[in-house]
């Protein structure tokens, strides 16, 4: 789950990022980012207002997707793939989610290579791997199984 301070909550948070944000569209998912300027950032830091020193996510999942429990299985997967790299993106970044209809056939996997492709294609991740995709060692087909034993 998302801490609290890292989720767009109010429809006027969202409103905005869709808006004025800018868009990057995928089979499965359709990404909107927006950035806000580290130095407007600062300057209203020292005024005391209120901007978000965290990058910010939302989610829309309708029911063009699928009845509630597909809705909540899409909405869940792509919390979890959003959540792994929020650190990678700049403070003061609002991105809303939106899944289109064939996430719901998609696996995790799909979903996070499409995520990545959008977040690259706005310029938020770089090329390599976020730190929760790193890819297990396999084990060749012919080599005998592993049972645990040490010795």
């Amino acid at each position: 789950m998302l801490p609290a301070a890292a989720r767009l909550r109010r429809s006027e948070d969202f409103r905005v990022v869709l808006r004025r944000g800018s868009r990057a569209g995928r089979r499965r998912l359709v990404v909107h980012a927006l950035t806000t300027d580290p130095s407007v950032a600062a300057d209203a830091v020292q005024s005391d207002e209120t901007v978000p020193s965290v990058a910010r996510a939302g989610f829309v999942v309708s029911k063009a997707v699928g009845n509630s429990v597909v809705r909540h299985r899409v909405s869940r997967r792509l919390r979890h793939l959003v959540s792994a790299r929020l650190g990678t993106l700049p403070a003061g970044t609002a991105l809303v989610v939106r899944a289109l209809p064939p996430s719901s056939t998609a696996s995790s996997a799909e979903l996070g290579s499409d995520l990545d492709a959008a977040l690259r294609r706005l310029g938020l991740l770089s090329s390599r791997r976020p730190a929760g995709d790193v890819p297990r060692p396999t084990r060749p087909a012919d080599a005998a199984p592993d049972h645990g034993s040490a010795v």
